[in-house]
């Protein structure tokens, strides 16, 4: 039987009568999220082929302009420049198996257009002393994204070229993002194939009922794939890097849970305790849950959007895939959430594993607030130690970027590099581009000569067209990753004329590790400020907002500690598989800051948006504390868990950098939501009684009305 028409109803807020259409217009909504689904889903297919693995580099710096110049003017031999190590076990690769080989690779490389020329190996540059080792150089004849696809489609003709003592290896950076992001997404899939039985056991656990455990993963399911087939959309209008992806389905599986949970247990308490109709347990539901999902959903995409102010194409990207995805799980959450739940009704206690409650507050967790109420002090202190002590490591704690250590041992790019510093020096597969005008080609070269940071300066080669330039490339005497290069870069740009620039693909990683410790500060800033002043209107109450603003950083701080421990100095290295690098990835300050402030908030939201629900229908502080642990409280802990599950099921497999990700967001998650926000901003409640709820009246007259209360 259908519903009577109830968008006329005015009880109910905008979110409750949004609730009230989408269930008196089922067939509508139901279309929509069809046309969504199907529609966007038929590209979803092709985002791991589509999207691309560059876009890691700082806009407007030296680097990228040295990039575009050797692209434009030197037949494409720039950073983005493939690489293929052929190297002979036992003769020079001038005679035999070794010169048939090269003539292979030759030929291979020459009939792919996208690449701008092949220049095979050189004596005293890119063959080896013993002749044995070569390199030969297919220039980037399409952009540093295109790049990588030729990477990807070339490698394994490339490899298979090996045998009879000849080994074949493309590398550089561009072979360097194929193999990553081949190995991420292996790790990626496994990843999905361990958490989404996980998820759904915790779901199950926590709703008692397997349809009702169902319905977040479903609702995120459609999330997921609308917000994989627009980005390949987007992609063809504005190169997408691939780690939006990535992230996107790590983060929005872990917020689409929470969303769906907190929605439903507020159904099943206003239908089955509230003794409320079907139509009005959906309008409650979304008057109050569902507004705070809506602030907690604005909270994250605000804590994102900051990360825009980094000027680097895989950042804005990766940022706005997260974001996408996060509008597409709102949207599912509070408009087909409602209508599934409107045809499903009761019979989402289905399938069930034990009886349902009809009261869906927890006397636990009520006991537990009574606790906290009596004894504020002893278990405030205690979570304060606790945090502190994790977060004090944060301070000795290094970033760079990424190092050749994040790929599997055994793939290409890596063997490459190996095969490169073993014959032509440590700093060989680092060497840096300087390109200059003709007139000054002569003094870079001689400031290149003189600095001890250069093990061999190579001879200036002219542009291939009529442009007033050389390329001058030079040998550094260490490693790429070796913070020493970061010094010699310096003084090589300070000492070189001022109209010569410096670059290359180690320079690249140094001029965009520069520029994210530049902005860092701002976006952590920018972040800190738009997430109190969206509480401060959310709860209209100065003194909580702050506070809630101020524990979120305890819980970053804590994180970013226990990253240093493990990352940094090793400790659990064998446990999780991975090789540690002696430093965080530079990109994970800002990028990590944003996702766990955005995970803190999170949480905040729903806990206080309870209390202050519960301070609304009685003046009472205690009442609020206790009344928000008592309804929130089993949702907290139960999203917890599974915020945690899922992030340290990406934590298990696959390259270094998801690894980070997993560890870092996961430990984030479990001090947020069992330390801060059952324990410390429960305590800063008590501690601070009606003072919490206060407002000053000019201030309340400026802010708009929100209320969580529903009779």
């Amino acid at each position: 039987m259908s519903s009577p028409a109830l968008h006329v109803d005015r009880r109910y807020g905008p979110l409750g009568r949004l609730g009230q259409w989408v269930i008196d217009h089922r067939r509508a909504t139901t279309l929509i999220w069809v046309f969504l689904v199907i529609g966007l889903g038929a590209f979803a297919p092709r985002v791991e082929a589509d999207l691309s693995g560059a876009g890691w580099q700082a806009d407007g710096s030296d680097s990228v302009a040295v990039r575009t110049l050797a692209e434009d003017h030197f037949g494409g031999n720039a950073s983005s420049a493939l690489q293929v190590v052929v190297h002979s076990d036992d003769a020079p690769l001038s005679e035999g198996r070794g010169a048939e080989v090269l003539a292979e690779v030759t030929a291979v490389l020459e009939a792919d257009d996208r690449l701008a020329g092949v220049v095979p190996p050189t004596p005293g540059a890119t063959l080896s002393e013993d002749g044995r080792t070569g390199i030969v150089m297919a220039g980037a004849g399409v952009d540093t994204n295109e790049m990588v696809k030729v990477a990807d489609d070339l490698k394994h003709e490339l490899r298979d070229l090996s045998g009879d003592g000849v080994e074949v290896d493309p590398t550089g950076a561009s072979q360097l993002w194929s193999d990553f992001n081949e190995a991420n997404l292996d790790a990626m899939l496994k990843s999905e194939m361990m958490s989404w039985p996980v998820t759904l056991g915790i779901l199950v656990l926590a709703f008692g009922a397997l349809v009702a455990a169902g319905l977040p993963l479903l609702l995120t399911l459609a999330g997921l794939v609308a917000s994989a087939g627009s980005l390949v959309l987007i992609n063809e209008l504005v190169p997408v890097s691939i780690w939006a992806m990535n992230f996107a389905m790590m983060f929005a599986l872990a917020l689409g849970i929470d969303y769906a949970l907190f929605l439903v247990v507020r159904y099943r308490a206003a239908r089955m305790a509230g003794g409320k109709s079907m139509p009005e347990a959906i309008g409650e539901m979304m008057d109050t849950a569902g507004k705070a999902v809506l602030l907690s959903g604005a909270t994250v995409l605000i804590s994102l959007s900051a990360v825009m102010l980094v000027p680097s194409p895989a950042f804005r990207s990766m940022a706005g895939g997260i974001m996408l995805a996060v509008v597409f799980i709102l949207a599912a959450t509070l408009t087909l959430l409602p209508l599934v739940l409107a045809k499903l009704d009761l019979r989402i206690n289905k399938v069930a594993v034990r009886k349902p409650k009809a009261d869906q507050s927890s006397p636990r967790f009520a006991t537990w607030g009574e606790l906290l109420w009596k004894r504020p002090i002893a278990f405030g202190l205690g979570a304060l130690v606790v945090l502190i002590a994790l977060a004090a490591p944060v301070l000795g704690l290094n970033t760079a970027m990424p190092s050749i250590k994040v790929l599997p041992q055994d793939a290409s790019a890596r063997v490459g590099y190996d095969r490169v510093q073993e014959a032509f020096g440590e700093g060989a597969p680092g060497a840096l581009q300087v390109i200059a005008p003709t007139a000054q080609a002569d003094a870079a070269t001689a400031a290149l000569t003189a600095d001890a940071g250069i093990a061999m300066t190579m001879p200036a080669q002219p542009a291939l067209d009529d442009a007033d330039l050389v390329l001058i490339q030079a040998i550094p005497t260490v490693d790429p990753s070796d913070p020493a290069l970061g010094d010699t870069v310096d003084r090589l740009r300070a000492a070189v004329p001022d109209d010569t620039l410096v670059g290359g693909a180690a320079v690249e990683n140094l001029d965009l590790k520069a520029q994210l410790d530049e902005s860092t500060p701002l976006v952590i800033g920018v972040i800190l400020v738009l997430g109190f002043l969206l509480l401060l209107v959310a709860l209209q109450a100065p003194l909580i907002s702050l506070l809630g603003t101020l524990a979120s950083l305890l819980s970053t701080g804590a994180a970013f500690g226990a990253a240093k421990l493990i990352f940094q100095d090793g400790h659990g290295a064998d446990l999780f598989h991975f090789e540690s690098q002696g430093f965080l990835d530079a990109w994970a300050p800002v990028f990590f800051f944003a996702m766990i402030f955005a995970i803190a908030m999170d949480y905040t939201v729903f806990l206080l948006a309870s209390a202050k629900e519960h301070f609304e229908r009685t003046g009472d502080a205690k009442a609020a504390m206790v009344g928000a642990l008592a309804n929130s409280g089993r949702v907290i802990f139960a999203a917890g868990a599974v915020m945690v599950a899922v992030f340290f099921t990406f934590a298990i497999s696959g390259p270094l950098p998801p690894k980070e990700m997993g560890i870092v967001l996961g430990v984030a998650v479990l001090l947020d939501a069992f330390l801060i926000r059952l324990v410390l901003l429960p305590v800063m409640l008590r501690l601070t009684g009606r003072a919490a709820w206060w407002c000053p009246a000019w201030l309340r007259r400026v802010l708009p009305t929100i209320s969580f209360a529903h009779d």
